[in-house]
């Protein structure tokens, strides 16, 4: 295998934290060379942690790409805004792409992804599924191929977002507001629009979905409430404080926070910044509930939830089969198997001592670096197809809530893709 070099592009949360510590870990396999960040804090802290020096590190994206290639590879999770044109740039400097999803935040986006990716096949582009790298959901998928309950019926998918997390990323965060950002289906699930498809083993027929911004809106705001959770008489009760969300706990939102979050540097910026914000007075407006009925192509049916009330992190999911049904939590790694005629369930724990909580990201930049080392296009992992299906899904979920509407899969796409074509045509 050839060592590979990699370039970050983006050293938020999950530049620093997600991928690259598995390069610095593997240098015989592959190693850092490179960093654009616009952040000089991020940039820093980066170019420490991963032993940059300063002819490596570009404070954007653009001066990099503008500079010679440098690397194999690059890894690209920067905000969602700029991943599609990253991803361009990437392509066509001649380098392979790991891009972080969602891969695009607009429906023209995926129509010209895959385009490059049709032009441009000579390379890997991988989008960051990291839920397919699991054993928990590669042994359900097992479970349906094997036919040992019979063939596929339904399924029911929940993403227990976590109220913690979902104030932290979608009130008061990058991704509350869908004008600047996407649709929480895209941005929060279309990796679980992709284990559907992952699981089904077939695309997608039509979709139907509801939902609303219930209660994280200045109607659930009160008088005896105020601006700043610091200054506001409720908050010793409330859940959702910033004191006992990011001063209580120690979690890897707290460096989405400040880049240094100790105690005192979180309790000083939340006071005044973003993050110490009232969740009924920020400019949010996506969903925070929303249910999406789905029908394959094989005729298996899919109910997809999401939803910020809930204490865990964590999703579940229920498998129902001709002859039994299978009840799994992610979290847990406990999938429970019951045949019909058998009062006996079987369980099945997926954890593995050698893999640690990141155990998705670690095997998807395993995976990448092992595809580049051996000049692989044509492996799992590097199905640009389904990935872009996932991202479709989500749009169409998101259409249908919005317009009432049943969305069917494929008039949809071609829709948006006679659309994108017709408006460049005007600019012509």
């Amino acid at each position: 295998m050839n060592k590979v070099k990699v370039a970050v592009i983006g050293a938020g949360v999950r530049g620093t934290y997600a991928y690259p510590p598995y390069i610095l870990e593997n240098p015989h396999l592959c190693e850092i060379v490179a960093v654009a960040e616009t952040k000089k804090g991020r940039r820093d802290l980066f170019s420490q942690r991963y032993n940059l020096k300063d002819g490596s590190v570009f404070e954007s994206a653009e001066r990099f790409f503008e500079s010679e290639k440098i690397a194999d590879a690059v890894i690209i999770t920067t905000s969602d805004d700029r991943h599609y044109n990253y991803a361009k740039l990437a392509l066509e400097k001649g380098y392979h792409v790991l891009l972080e999803k969602p891969m695009a935040n607009s429906l023209d986006g995926l129509v010209h992804l895959k385009e490059l990716s049709e032009i441009y096949n000579d390379k890997i582009l991988m989008t960051c599924y990291v839920l397919r790298y699991t054993e928990f959901f590669k042994k359900l998928k097992d479970i349906i191929d094997s036919k040992e309950l019979g063939e596929l019926v339904s399924i029911q998918h929940n993403e227990n977002i976590g109220y913690w997390h979902f104030v932290h990323s979608y009130v008061r965060g990058n991704w509350r507001n869908s004008s600047d950002t996407s649709p929480i289906i895209l941005t929060e699930s279309c990796h679980d629009m992709d284990i559907l498809l992952y699981l089904t083993g077939s695309q997608c027929r039509k979709v139907a979905s509801f939902g609303k911004l219930k209660h994280f809106n200045s109607d659930s705001f009160k008088l005896t409430m105020s601006e700043n959770c610091y200054r506001c008489s409720e908050e010793e009760h409330c859940p959702y404080s910033c004191k006992k969300i990011y001063l209580e706990n120690t979690r890897i939102l707290n460096n989405a926070v400040h880049i240094n979050p100790t105690k005192e540097n979180l309790d000083n910026i939340l006071k005044e910044g973003p993050y110490g914000r009232c969740v009924y007075r920020c400019d949010n407006n996506v969903v925070d509930n929303m249910v999406s009925i789905i029908e394959f192509e094989n005729d298996v049916t899919a109910t997809f939830n999401l939803s910020a009330f809930t204490k865990e992190c964590n999703r579940t999911i229920k498998l129902m089969f001709t002859n039994g049904e299978v009840g799994g939590s992610f979290k847990d790694n406990e999938i429970r198997i019951k045949k019909f005629g058998q009062d006996k369930e079987e369980l099945i724990n997926t954890y593995k001592d050698d893999l640690s909580q990141n155990e998705g990201n670690i095997n998807l930049i395993k995976s990448f670096i092992r595809l580049v080392s051996e000049d692989n296009i044509n492996k799992d992992g590097n199905n640009i197809k389904e990935a872009i299906e996932s991202h479709v899904m989500a749009f169409a979920a998101e259409y249908s809530r919005v317009s009432e509407e049943v969305v069917h899969i494929d008039e949809f796409f071609e829709n948006a893709i006679r659309m994108t074509n017709e408006i460049e045509s005007t600019l012509l």
